[in-house]
């Protein structure tokens, strides 16, 4: 095993940077060099979102266009190339694209190839305490949106045609990485010396060196592993429940008042939010307790219904009592609103949710994650292989693309003054611009998940006094938005 210092802790600079640990490396070395060994600049391992837009962004620029680039995908990319669904139907993947993201996204020639009848721009916002209704903050923007909903597979299926748009480069897709170590040590009579380099060995036998090898593989990256990089961080003990909800009649938004709205309130389980869709349809995100979020998915459809109309309009006493109902949970729902008086203000709660698209609910973990470096020699991270964060700011995917937008530029200064692109001395400006940057992001959304986790006590009436200011003063507000939005400075 050898130590290793990062290039940035051991060098002064005229500008502070963030202090890099000394890492323990764990990467071994392949035995023998094959006679002609195949070398990539960039190899990706990971062919979500943030992989395939890091190989665009490369083939996009006349800096990086002739890179020799591989990607390896575990996954069959042809299920996503030909990814289809009825006008009806959404995918229950989605995630809000801020203007920055897509201008980014328009940048290098992927946007126009989203397709745009399932797009959702939405221009409002109100979230709102769920121990105090009275206790809100609402967004507003024309133009640009506060975001722009979108399915996954929908990016996913455009980031490939625009692929097929360019240069052509090595895919390995439905293939797994069995080992990752360091090339071999040269022997006396090699001129070649890829001991630096990494070595993928994939699940058909296959290797392949790496000047830069690139980790878009996920929470436990391999990538990361083999350079000897640790991820902090803990679980929430929380579900996210995700669906496809259909409204009770159909919603024609406009470039007004009336413009889509995305609504989002924060009980002490967690928050629920409804995020505008084209047509009557919306995306559900509901961050709830592991056995709740059980119980949700169980539910027939009818009291599935009920439940999220009651998490939007009735008090949590009464939602947490519906909540343990095993049964006639929309009767409930239907008494209590009498009872209540609940009345329907689009500018208030969402519209009456009446379905839920079929095969769409489902849930997944909430972790908080970020690595100590997102770079070691010849490794660079990005997207969840570096940092997870609590959706409840919808930020997860503007982060990995941001990542992408930072390291394909700092691969193009480094092109460009004849520099080594997997040196850390390079890649460092991609680790300073951004590990600081996330870290405030996950900070703040780690920081609210705590703040409206508390169900009573002194804290819910200062968070609710809190909240109420900030609504009422503009410029803050419009920071926040700006911030949101990838737009602030």
């Amino acid at each position: 095993m050898r130590t290793r210092v990062p290039l940035a802790a051991s060098r002064i600079k005229l500008h502070a940077v963030r202090a890099c640990p000394v890492r323990q490396s764990y990467r071994t070395y392949a035995t023998a060099l094959p006679s002609r060994p195949d070398i990539y600049d960039v190899v990706c391992v990971g062919g979500g979102p943030a992989g395939l837009t890091l190989l665009t962004a490369l083939r996009s620029s006349p800096a990086t266009s002739h890179l020799k680039l591989a990607l390896i995908e575990s996954q069959d990319l042809i299920e996503a190339k030909t990814w289809e669904l009825p006008a009806d139907q959404y995918a229950n993947r989605a995630s809000s694209i801020t203007p920055k993201s897509e201008a980014f996204l328009s940048e290098i020639g992927v946007w126009p190839l989203v397709e745009s009848s399932r797009l959702q721009p939405y221009h409002h916002m109100r979230v709102w305490d769920g121990l105090d209704s009275s206790s809100q903050i609402s967004f507003s923007s024309q133009s640009p949106p506060i975001a722009t909903m979108t399915e996954n597979p929908n990016l996913q299926r455009a980031l490939l045609r625009r692929l097929e748009e360019l240069p052509p480069f090595s895919t390995f897709d439905s293939t797994k990485v069995a080992l990752i170590e360091d090339g071999p040590p040269p022997l006396p009579e090699d001129s070649l010396d890829l001991s630096s380099f990494p070595c993928l060995t994939m699940s058909s036998g296959k290797k392949i060196f790496a000047r830069l090898l690139v980790g878009a593989d996920g929470l436990n990256s391999p990538v990361r592993t083999y350079a000897g990089i640790p991820s902090r961080g803990w679980d929430y003990e929380r579900h996210g429940v995700v669906a496809t909800v259909k409204y009770s009649e159909r919603i024609k938004y406009h470039e007004g008042d009336n413009a889509a709205m995305a609504y989002q309130r924060f009980l002490p389980s967690g928050p629920i939010a409804l995020l505008a869709m084209p047509g009557e349809f919306a995306t559900l995100v509901w961050t709830t307790t592991h056995g709740k979020a059980a119980k949700l998915k169980a539910l027939a459809q009818k009291d599935l219904v009920a439940m999220v109309n009651a998490a939007f309009r009735l008090d949590n006493v009464d939602l947490e009592y519906m909540s343990g109902l095993n049964d006639g949970i929309t009767e409930e729902l239907t008494w209590r609103s009498g009872v209540i008086g609940v009345k329907e203000d689009e500018a208030r709660i969402p519209r009456l949710v009446e379905s839920v698209q079929e095969g769409s609910v489902a849930s997944f973990p909430l972790r908080y994650r970020q690595a100590d470096s997102y770079i070691s020699s010849r490794v660079a991270l990005i997207g969840d292989a570096a940092h997870t964060v609590h959706p409840l700011a919808g930020q997860g995917l503007n982060m990995g693309l941001a990542d992408v937008q930072s390291l394909a530029k700092t691969i193009e200064h480094s092109v460009k003054h004849g520099g080594d692109i997997g040196d850390e001395m390079y890649l460092d400006r991609y680790n300073n611009e951004m590990w600081m940057q996330n870290n405030r992001m996950l900070g703040v959304t780690d920081k609210l998940h705590k703040l409206y986790g508390v169900g009573s006590g002194p804290i819910v009436g200062l968070r609710s006094l809190g909240l109420k200011m900030v609504d009422r003063l503009g410029p803050v507000k419009g920071w926040l938005m700006k911030q949101a939005g990838g737009m602030g400075t």
